[in-house]
């Protein structure tokens, strides 16, 4: 039986009053839920299972999503669970809803969005000019031939012009594609060429710690090898020096500067898709998940508008990028509510280590999105002065990206949310276009816990063979009923897309996620199925092992990983990021930490120092890219690191090692 090292005290309460006036609580009641608390939530995931149909009708309808035509039918499994189709004869544009909607309202003179560049640079754009910039490009895309159904690559930085792009190719009913701004040419290739795109969208280049860094040059080489590709729409960022193909390159500010603002919005079927966004696999191509306009607007006003209670006056900071799925979600959920995103193009701690403290302060924000990693990046510098920041307006803080450690999770539970405000857990992936496991403002906090499944998705926990785990207890994260964001196969490749989720027990989603629920009935994400550890016949996630090394203080990231070993079957080793001190001496006591906490045969076999560990844009690190380095194995798709270099740095610390001894 694996240990839960996390469960801890309960550290705040919701108050009362103020979860009577939360959207969860107001859509709870409207289904005749009057509990507005942890057991009534309870309730609501009862209803949502027991009723699919109507839960989802009456949550469409609280949230405002409009339709062109209204469905006749909410969804339809008659072609296997694997394969529900919903909103059956609606028509609707994720654009109707983030834009069309706000028209002739006051929304449309009020910020949508708020920028600042590296260099301190800074611009707003209201609703209306958001939409004035939007159709702009919508028009120049339609000018060039491109319309519903056409796949359009997206090759931007963090800057205003990228949400104007996303709304423009969902405007005229193409499919948006999204790339990671830090991109080699061998990860767009891969990508443009499996989803058959015909445009791009792309920066110049961007600012990365005060130096350029090029987009445009990457991307020539890339469509040397993508002959689908017609044209490319080139944002003008770094001075215009970038190359230009005639005939396929255009720029940005020269392509839209004559063309109309107002374009109408394309009338699309509800299941037309709208983002083909790739999610790196272990081995093989990247897998190409599919969303459609109906699945991810009915995502966005579940998680974000329900769950995380965002409201129309909110101000959102979520530091991450185009090419992930947070990109496209902090767009089209703040837009549909008529909120306020903050973007920021460049580093949280340049050019001054507290920029993201700043941000914070200047920008009114009132929902703040991070990941673990950044926080324990902080802690590395002391805090960067946070102390000296004024958070009073923040109402809560959401995190996803990856397993927090108590200490972490604690430090920013003080020095940030001044033990006032929750932290709300947050995570799913790119193929469910969101969250599985959620916190909200109406459940109690412990240290790393969820508060519970997203209602409507039939969330479980099961063992190896798909039956329940009883609580407390641990096991694979599963789905048992279909819902509205998760991925209409894969692009292309059905075969891969029932094999990847749908095969290891019949008409279970099967997440790949190793989680847990206490007795208190909190759950806790371990770490990937993938990433767990088997020493001498007991299993653990690398979560577990990692909160006990960063709770001694002396390292500032790690990763637990297992190889194999004669006699236990797995052996721990540890890579931690280089420490302020004897390596010798603080391996010794990392060692004593683990097999303190978890017993001897958890005792690693060695630790290991390197500069950084493999992370992905959004601070994921990348375990298995570890365990491949330690053991000199090839990495697998490393298309979505931002430093992988770090993995020639770990694998010859670990030649070192093994030929030393």
């Amino acid at each position: 039986m694996e240990q839960l090292a996390f469960d801890g005290k309960i550290v705040w309460r919701p108050d009362e009053k103020q979860s009577r006036e939360t959207n969860l609580a107001r859509f709870m009641g409207r289904v005749g839920i009057d509990n507005p608390n942890a057991d009534g939530y309870a309730e609501l995931l009862r209803y949502a299972d027991a009723q699919p149909a109507q839960f989802w009708d009456r949550l469409m309808d609280h949230a405002g999503i409009c339709f062109y035509q209204p469905y006749n039918k909410i969804f339809d499994t008659s072609n296997g669970i694997a394969w529900t189709q919903w909103c059956l004869g609606g028509t609707t544009n994720i654009v109707l809803n983030c834009l069309d909607q706000h028209r002739n309202t006051p929304t449309w003179n009020k910020p949508a969005l708020i920028w600042e560049g590296e260099d301190g640079a800074r611009r707003q754009w209201t609703y209306g000019e958001l939409n004035a910039e939007a159709g702009k490009v919508a028009s120049t895309l339609k000018q060039l031939g491109y319309g519903p159904g056409d796949v359009i690559g997206l090759y931007m930085s963090m800057v205003p012009e990228a949400a104007a792009a996303l709304l423009a190719v969902a405007k005229i009913g193409a499919v948006l594609l999204p790339l990671f701004s830090g991109f080699g040419a061998d990860a767009i290739v891969t990508r443009l060429n499996d989803g058959g795109a015909t445009g791009v969208i792309a920066c110049e280049g961007t600012w990365r710690r005060g130096k350029r860094a090029p987009m445009k040059s990457i991307l020539d080489e890339a469509l040397a090898n993508s002959p689908t590709v017609r044209h490319v729409l080139v944002h003008r960022n770094l001075g215009g020096a970038a190359s230009m193909m005639p005939g396929r390159d255009l720029w940005w500010d020269e392509a839209v500067a004559n063309q109309p603002a107002e374009v109408p919005t394309e009338e699309l079927d509800a299941e037309a898709p709208a983002f083909l966004i790739y999610t790196s696999g272990t081995t093989g191509k990247p897998k190409g998940t599919v969303h459609s306009h109906c699945g991810f607007m009915i995502k966005m006003a579940l998680d974000m508008v329900l769950c995380t209670d965002f409201r129309p006056d909110d101000r959102v900071l979520w530091m991450s990028d185009m090419g992930w799925v947070v990109g496209p979600m902090l767009i089209v959920a703040s837009t549909m509510v008529g909120g306020t995103f903050v973007i920021a193009e460049g580093a949280p701690d340049y050019p001054d280590q507290s920029r993201y403290w700043r941000l914070i302060e200047e920008n009114g924000v009132t929902i703040l999105g991070l990941a673990p990693t950044i926080v324990r990046g902080f802690m590395q510098r002391s805090g960067a002065g946070v102390e000296a920041f004024d958070f009073s307006k923040l109402r809560f803080v959401i995190s996803t990206g990856e397993t927090w450690t108590p200490d972490a999770w604690t430090w920013l539970f003080d020095k940030v949310c001044q033990r006032q405000i929750p932290i709300l857990n947050y995570s799913g992936g790119t193929e469910v276009a969101g969250a599985i496991l959620t916190g909200t403002l109406l459940h109690p906090l412990k240290p790393c816990a969820f508060g519970g499944p997203v209602p409507g998705m039939g969330v479980d926990i099961v063992d190896e063979s798909g039956t329940p785990v009883p609580v407390p207890g641990i096991g694979e994260l599963v789905l048992r009923r279909p819902s509205p964001s998760l991925t209409r196969g894969l692009w292309h490749d059905p075969d891969r897309y029932l094999e990847s989720y749908w095969k290891k027990v019949p008409n279970l989603w099967w997440h790949g996620d190793r989680v847990a629920r206490d007795k208190d009935g909190f759950w806790y994400v371990l770490g990937r199925s993938d990433d767990t550890l088997k020493i001498a016949g007991k299993r653990t996630g690398p979560s577990e092992i990692e909160a006990l090394v960063m709770a001694t203080g002396l390292v500032g990231d790690v990763a637990a990983i297992g190889i194999p070993d004669d006699v236990k079957g797995e052996a721990v080793v540890l890579v931690a990021t280089l420490p302020a001190g004897n390596e010798i001496e603080i391996s010794k006591k990392l060692s004593e930490a683990v097999t303190s906490g978890l017993g001897q045969p958890f005792k690693p076999k060695s630790v290991l120092f390197a500069p950084d560990l493999p992370r992905t844009r959004n601070m994921k690190v990348m375990r298995r890219v570890v365990r491949a380095a330690v053991l000199g194995n090839p990495a697998g798709d490393v298309s979505s690191l931002t430093n992988p270099e770090v993995i020639e740095q770990i694998a010859a610390k670990a030649r070192y090692v093994d030929e030393s001894t």
